[in-house]
This record gives C-alpha cells, structure tokens and sequence, in this order.
C-alpha cells in the first residue's frame, strides 16, 4: 500500500507557495482536492477556459502547443512540486498550450474561484506571484531570442545547460540529467526535426562535452558545453 502524500510537503517545493505560513498553508488545502489521470491523458488541452491551478504531487507532465498544421512543440516537462495553469488561473482567459501526462500524476487542484479571494486574503502572496510570471516571461522571452538569433547546435546547448540547472545531479564522470530525454522529446522542445537532433548530438559527443545512452545525458564539460551555448558565464 502506498504512503499518502504528504500534500504541503510537496507544495512548499515550490517558489510560488513555500513562502506561505503554516497557517496560510492549511487554509490553502482547505480548498483543492486530487485530481488524478493516467498515462497520455489530457489534463488540459489549449484552448481550454484557465479555471483552475494545479500542483504536481506525483508524476511527470508535458506542457506542448501545437500548430494548425499538427506540427508539435515540447515547452516544459514538470515534475512533483511543479505548478501549473497559473496565467490562465490569474486572467481567467484560453489555456496557451496543453498539459499531458507522461506518466500516472497525481495533481492538486484548486479552482480559480477559490484561489483568487485566497490571493486577495494575501497579498504577500500577490507579490510573489508576479514574481513568478516575471520569470516566465523572461523565460519565454529566452526561448523567442534563441530560435531567431541562434544555430540549432548553440540552442542545443543552451537547452541542456537549462535543463541542468533543474535536473542536474552530479556523478564522478559530470553532471547527469535525470530527466531522461529521448532524441524526439529534444527534437520536440527546439521545434527541430530528429535527425538534426541527432547530428548535433553526435557533434557534442566528439567534443567530449557530453555522451548520451539510453536516454540520458551526462554533460561531461560543462566549460566547453557553455562556449558551445555562447553563454560562458552561466552557471547549472
């Protein structure tokens, strides 16, 4: 029988509600529930109306878009102690993208009905929320800038130093992502095809900046990887 969750636990994890109170905390539980879905199944598709946030208790999720033509983009991977849906929970307007399930997750779900009047009760918590989307919005901003001004291999690179900063761990051969990532999923997240993929990793392999098997990636010089990026002052 699986322990339960330790549901506060898991969202103090997270840059938008560790700050709260233990006080703050048990009022904000007071007003979700678990919301549960299996493998591949849609939390929530764009287009959808931004009704509710949700935080990842158990499980991975894909944030993806998509395009008229059914050309997919990968955005995020989020893991437990992620949250999600919340510029859709604040504007209360058309989900940007969908949320998938990559594996069994267990969500917390707080609807916005409820969690507008809590943010109102807070406004610590205001603040720190906008901090949050600052973030995002710069993060997009990031994204937009390297897919006009930079090379598939440098955005490449760019991408598993990012990466690294949240999955990175490291081992006595260099800093291992244990976010196991298939050449289709990175494919995915740089709007590019595979087979680029594919020879851009292979170029990073001979340069002995990072090897690559079964899924995972192991960044081997994270110097070199960063001249590659054309970020050498970015540090995981």
């Amino acid at each position: 029988m699986n322990a339960p969750i330790d549901i506060a636990a898991v969202l103090r994890r997270n840059r938008l509600l560790g700050e709260l109170d233990s006080g703050q905390m048990a009022e904000l539980l007071g007003l979700g529930r678990i919301a549960r879905f299996d493998a591949e199944q849609i939390i929530f598709d764009k287009g959808d109306p931004g009704d509710c946030l949700f935080a990842v208790l158990k499980g991975q999720i894909a944030i993806r878009t998509s395009s008229a033509d059914g050309k997919t983009m990968l955005l995020n991977i989020l893991e437990v102690g992620d949250v999600l849906g919340e510029i859709g929970l604040i504007d209360g307007r058309e989900r940007m993208a969908a949320a998938v399930a990559l594996r069994p997750v267990d969500l917390y779900r707080i609807d916005r009905a409820d969690f507008i009047p809590f943010l109102e009760r807070h406004p610590r918590l205001c603040t720190r929320m906008m901090v949050v989307l600052c973030e995002r919005l710069r993060w997009v901003s990031e994204n937009i800038e390297d897919a006009v001004f930079h090379d598939v291999p440098r955005r490449l690179a760019r991408r598993l130093l990012l990466l690294s900063e949240s999955y990175g761990q490291a081992t006595p051969t260099g800093l291992r992502l244990t976010l196991p990532l298939s050449q289709e999923a990175l494919a995915n997240m740089l709007g590019v095809t595979r087979e680029m993929v594919n020879k851009c990793l292979g170029a990073l392999r001979k340069t002995g900046a990072v090897t690559y098997a079964k899924g995972f990636i192991v960044i081997n010089d994270l110097s070199l990887l960063k001249d590659m990026a054309g970020d050498p002052e970015r540090s995981p």
